[in-house]
């Protein structure tokens, strides 16, 4: 017999704001740069006396009134598509307990990555230019106590009900956004 885990609060307030992420990149449309956002408790924004009144009233809007219950504040688009090169040197303060990210990837099956060329900028105009590439759009949140959540959005099927959701749909990506939320060391500062 299998017993099925409840997800907790935080990992439902993880997933919706990830989810929240990605339908406001979808908004702005496709082939846009890769964005980084810091995920804070809305109750600890809220208690911010030096929050504008226009801002918390935004917040309390879509607040649930529950202390699990995460905001996204975009810090930045990012001029590189190598987001995992930019998490590797990216930190973020302890005041802030996780942390999310939108890009779109090319992908195509594996026997379409075996024939590419070998030199990577013919790799690339081969795999961008290939008829089995899909376009995908990754949001990808962590926090600091170990949850992740990840949705994928295809422009083929370009809907909010097309959306697949899960914790861990790229490895890669949450372990590079998770790093990112490790102490710094001394000798790494």
């Amino acid at each position: 017999m299998t017993v099925e885990m409840m997800p907790s609060a935080r990992q439902i307030a993880l997933a919706n704001v990830v989810v929240d992420i990605e339908k406001g990149a979808a908004r702005v449309g496709w082939d846009h740069a890769p964005s980084i956002y810091a995920l804070v408790p809305t109750a600890m924004l809220l208690a911010d006396p030096n929050l504008p009144a226009d801002i918390a009233e935004q917040l309390r809007a879509g607040w649930d009134g529950s202390e699990d219950h995460l905001s996204a504040i975009i810090q930045e688009d990012l001029d590189t598509d190598d987001i995992e090169q930019v998490l590797a040197h990216l930190a973020w303060p302890e005041a802030v307990p996780g942390a999310a990210l939108t890009v779109e990837r090319i992908v195509v099956p594996p026997e379409v990555e075996d024939e590419a060329p070998e030199d990577p900028e013919e790799a690339l105009e081969f795999i961008s230019n290939h008829p089995a590439r899909t376009d995908v759009r990754l949001a990808v949140g962590v926090m600091r106590t170990g949850e992740s959540w990840c949705a994928l959005r295809t422009r083929a099927f370009d809907s909010d009900d097309k959306v697949g959701q899960g914790s861990v749909l790229v490895p890669a990506l949450v372990d590079a956004l998770r790093a990112s939320l490790e102490p710094v060391t001394d000798e790494q500062a």
